[in-house]
């Protein structure tokens, strides 16, 4: 099994997407989708190279992968990690909107 370890950055990516979330849409939804998240997260805990690479992992010296979360298009998220001997290491928790935004 691996560990999981994540990021500042990723740990204030989906405070951020919950904030608004709970704000916007409803407190409910919001921690149903928190605590979802996580649970697909820890599912990186067996076989996290079952996940795609990420399109933008050759712009790095290490490979990027990538695990969808979400149901639709509108509300879909990338959990973006990567892979080194035991540790799953979670970088980026991204709306796939930003995705087209910066494109």
């Amino acid at each position: 099994m691996y560990r999981i370890s994540i990021t500042a950055q990723a740990q204030a990516e989906a405070d951020a997407a919950y904030a608004w979330m709970y704000e916007h849409i409803s407190p409910i939804f919001a921690e149903k989708w928190y605590q979802q998240l996580f649970e697909n997260i820890e599912t990186l805990t067996r076989h996290p190279n079952r996940c795609p690479i990420a399109s933008e992992s050759h712009k790095f010296p290490v490979e990027i992968r990538e695990l969808l979360y979400g149901r639709s298009k509108h509300s879909k998220h990338r959990i973006l990690f990567t892979v080194a001997d035991d540790v799953v290491q979670i970088l980026y928790v991204r709306h796939t909107a930003r995705d087209e935004e910066e494109s």
